[in-house]
């Protein structure tokens, strides 16, 4: 449990020995085109086993039939089946992806899942922003977290239709996207540029961005795939990680930066930026522009961090249930 730290001026309160409350987070996730949306996943069960974080809701915008199903198989593996999952309607991505569809249809030589889920078709889920404004009703104010690592199309469409449940319940976006301070199109951007530039101008509460840079520097050893998740016979996330590409093979933490922010802001994991806002251009370029009233800021890691940063999420992420 990890405890609050008080001001001087409040040091004397009693609610200060109180254990912090674990972080609310929502997790969308185009999971399906890139393995880093697994392992971040994986982190965010984790960081829920340690009390630091409690997942509301998974919400998808790869628009496949085996992606509700594949995080279907991971919360179900780590012991959190009711977590409630939407899916995109009419999204941008329905291409095949072995590495979802693969763990999702794995069975037993008996006929049985090897890993157990109840979500055999994403049709069967709601959809993402009904779920979205459910989930985001029952919490308190100010109280939520949104980590956005794929697409901003369930986001827009949720700013689109309750903009005021947005300003009141969310107090951070934590997002994967865009290059900084100006970069290369980014895939999460570019792939749905409308939804990004209502997120990036429209979103309430503060953004904090992990820019392509960011997981570009971290790499998630092949070995550690092979090695820490080990303790068990059949782990859907080394599965997926197995058939996303042949092995063996290094691959980038975009979007474990952003989970890790999420939850762990305060741990020097990374530097910010200054604040500022980020319009998004007509080939999907991230532009960063200072300023002292904007809400937006990047994250920055320098050379001494990346070593921290890297192990915390290795950890995390095969940590046994």
């Amino acid at each position: 449990m990890r405890l609050l730290r008080c001001a001087p001026a409040a040091a004397l309160l009693a609610v200060c020995a109180l254990a912090a409350e674990p972080v609310r987070v929502v997790f969308d996730t185009d999971i399906g085109n890139d393995v880093d949306d697994a392992l971040a996943l994986a982190i965010l069960h984790a960081l829920e086993s340690r009390g630091e974080a409690k997942i509301l809701a998974v919400t998808i915008t790869k628009d496949n039939q085996y992606a509700a199903p594949f995080i279907d198989c991971v919360d179900t593996f780590y012991g959190r089946p009711g977590i409630p999952i939407g899916v995109v309607k009419n999204g941008k991505t329905p291409e095949d992806s072995a590495m979802i569809r693969v763990p999702a249809t794995r069975r037993n030589p008996d006929g049985s899942f090897v890993y157990p889920h109840r979500i055999t078709d994403g049709a069967q889920a709601p959809d993402a922003v009904s779920v979205l404004r459910s989930v985001l009703e029952k919490q308190p104010d100010g109280s939520v977290v949104m980590i956005q690592v794929g697409f901003s199309t369930n986001l827009a469409r949720l700013l689109e239709t309750a903009p005021d449940l947005v300003a009141r319940k969310v107090r951070l976006l934590s997002a994967m996207a865009g290059a900084f301070p100006i970069g290369n199109p980014e895939y999460n951007v570019k792939t749905d540029i409308p939804a990004a530039r209502r997120v990036f101008r429209d979103w309430p509460s503060p953004i904090v961005f992990s820019g392509f840079e960011i997981g570009q520097a971290l790499l998630f050893p092949a070995a550690n795939i092979e090695h820490d998740f080990a303790w068990v016979a059949n782990h859907p996330v080394a599965d997926a990680y197995r058939n996303y590409m042949p092995m063996p093979y290094d691959r980038p933490t975009w979007d474990l930066t952003a989970a890790l922010y999420a939850v762990r802001g305060d741990r020097g994991y990374f530097s910010l930026s200054q604040p500022g806002r980020v319009d998004v251009d007509d080939e999907g370029r991230t532009i960063f522009t200072p300023d002292a009233e904007g809400t937006r800021r990047y994250l920055i890691l320098d050379p001494g961090q990346k070593a921290r940063v890297l192990q915390a999420m290795i950890l995390l992420a095969s940590q046994p249930k």
